[in-house]
């Protein structure tokens, strides 16, 4: 075999080597003002040096207490909230350097989930407006095509078509977090960042929601950043987890290595605040006090 024949096939390896996610060191940092000039003092690091990888049809658990960074990781990453520093890489694309036609396309293939449902959709729009607005957008859907695509959508997510006629605050928190999902969904995505999507509902109801991600997941091949501070949440959704403090990453590794041998104590804390289903079993709380990491 020649080395012209070869280069196509080793291209091929090597994208397929490639990870759909690479964040490399990631900073995101918020100034502080103070005195009558507004002059910056200093900066709270919500973000402070996160590196990690995403493959393909993967979930990658980001999990921490409040006030950590999980959330700023997810927004930063998508350009929401700008990034001080790093590099993210969609598909081998630099997305801090992408502009106009080329940032709208990585925009097309990365979307998001948010914490609470009813802040997410604009109440003076119906359900048609708001999931039918991304496809308008990118011109993936023409007037006559647009009410079918929104129906559709609506129905894989589990709600009835009549919905799309309906306002925001005609649902219940489950029923409006599907619709947030059949948005996220509309322009066919590769990549999902799930913030907190089921820690504003119901028990019952974060049930349903993980089950139909993991269905949407197995049908379209999506790979999902899934931020959560439920560490049984964690558990049973991701094969990968990445554990947060303080803006960091302290432990990063598969699902059972993280799960059933953390070493860092941060992560044992986490672990030993899981509620147990047998209330006769006893189980030693972990408290973490802070400080090194």
């Amino acid at each position: 075999m020649t080395t012209a024949q070869a280069e196509p096939a080793a291209t091929t390896e090597a994208r397929a080597e490639r990870p759909l996610l690479h964040v490399q060191d990631l900073k995101t940092h918020f100034p502080i003002r103070s005195g009558l000039l507004q002059r910056v003092t200093g900066h709270v690091k919500a973000v402070d040096g996160v590196s990690f990888d995403l493959a393909r049809g993967e979930t990658l658990g980001l999990v921490g207490e409040s006030g950590c960074g999980k959330t700023t990781v997810g927004r930063s990453i998508l350009r929401l909230i700008p990034a001080t520093s790093g590099v993210v890489e969609f598909e081998g694309k630099n997305v801090f350097a992408a502009h106009g036609a080329q940032l709208k396309a990585l925009r097309r293939d990365m979307q998001i989930i948010f914490q609470d449902p009813a802040g997410s959709l604009n109440p003076r729009m119906r359900i048609a407006q708001i999931v039918g607005e991304p496809l308008q957008v990118h011109g993936m859907a023409t007037r006559d095509e647009l009410r079918p695509k929104v129906e559709e959508l609506l129905v894989r997510c589990g709600m009835p078509k009549q919905a799309a006629d309906r306002y925001p605050h005609e649902f219940s928190g489950g029923q409006r977090q599907r619709i947030g999902i059949a948005r996220a969904l509309a322009l066919e995505p590769k990549f999902i960042v799930c913030d907190e999507p089921t820690s504003a509902l119901d028990v019952s109801i974060q049930a349903q929601i993980i089950n139909l991600l993991d269905d949407l997941q197995s049908e379209f091949g999506l790979s999902y950043l899934f931020i959560s501070h439920d560490m049984a949440v964690i558990k049973h959704v991701c094969k990968n987890i990445a554990v947060m403090y303080k803006g960091k990453i302290v432990e990063h590794g598969p699902r059972d290595q993280i799960t059933e041998d953390p070493q860092h104590k941060y992560t044992q804390s986490l672990l030993s605040a899981v509620p147990e289903t047998d209330p006769r079993a006893q189980k030693h709380r972990i408290v973490f006090e802070g400080g090194a990491m």
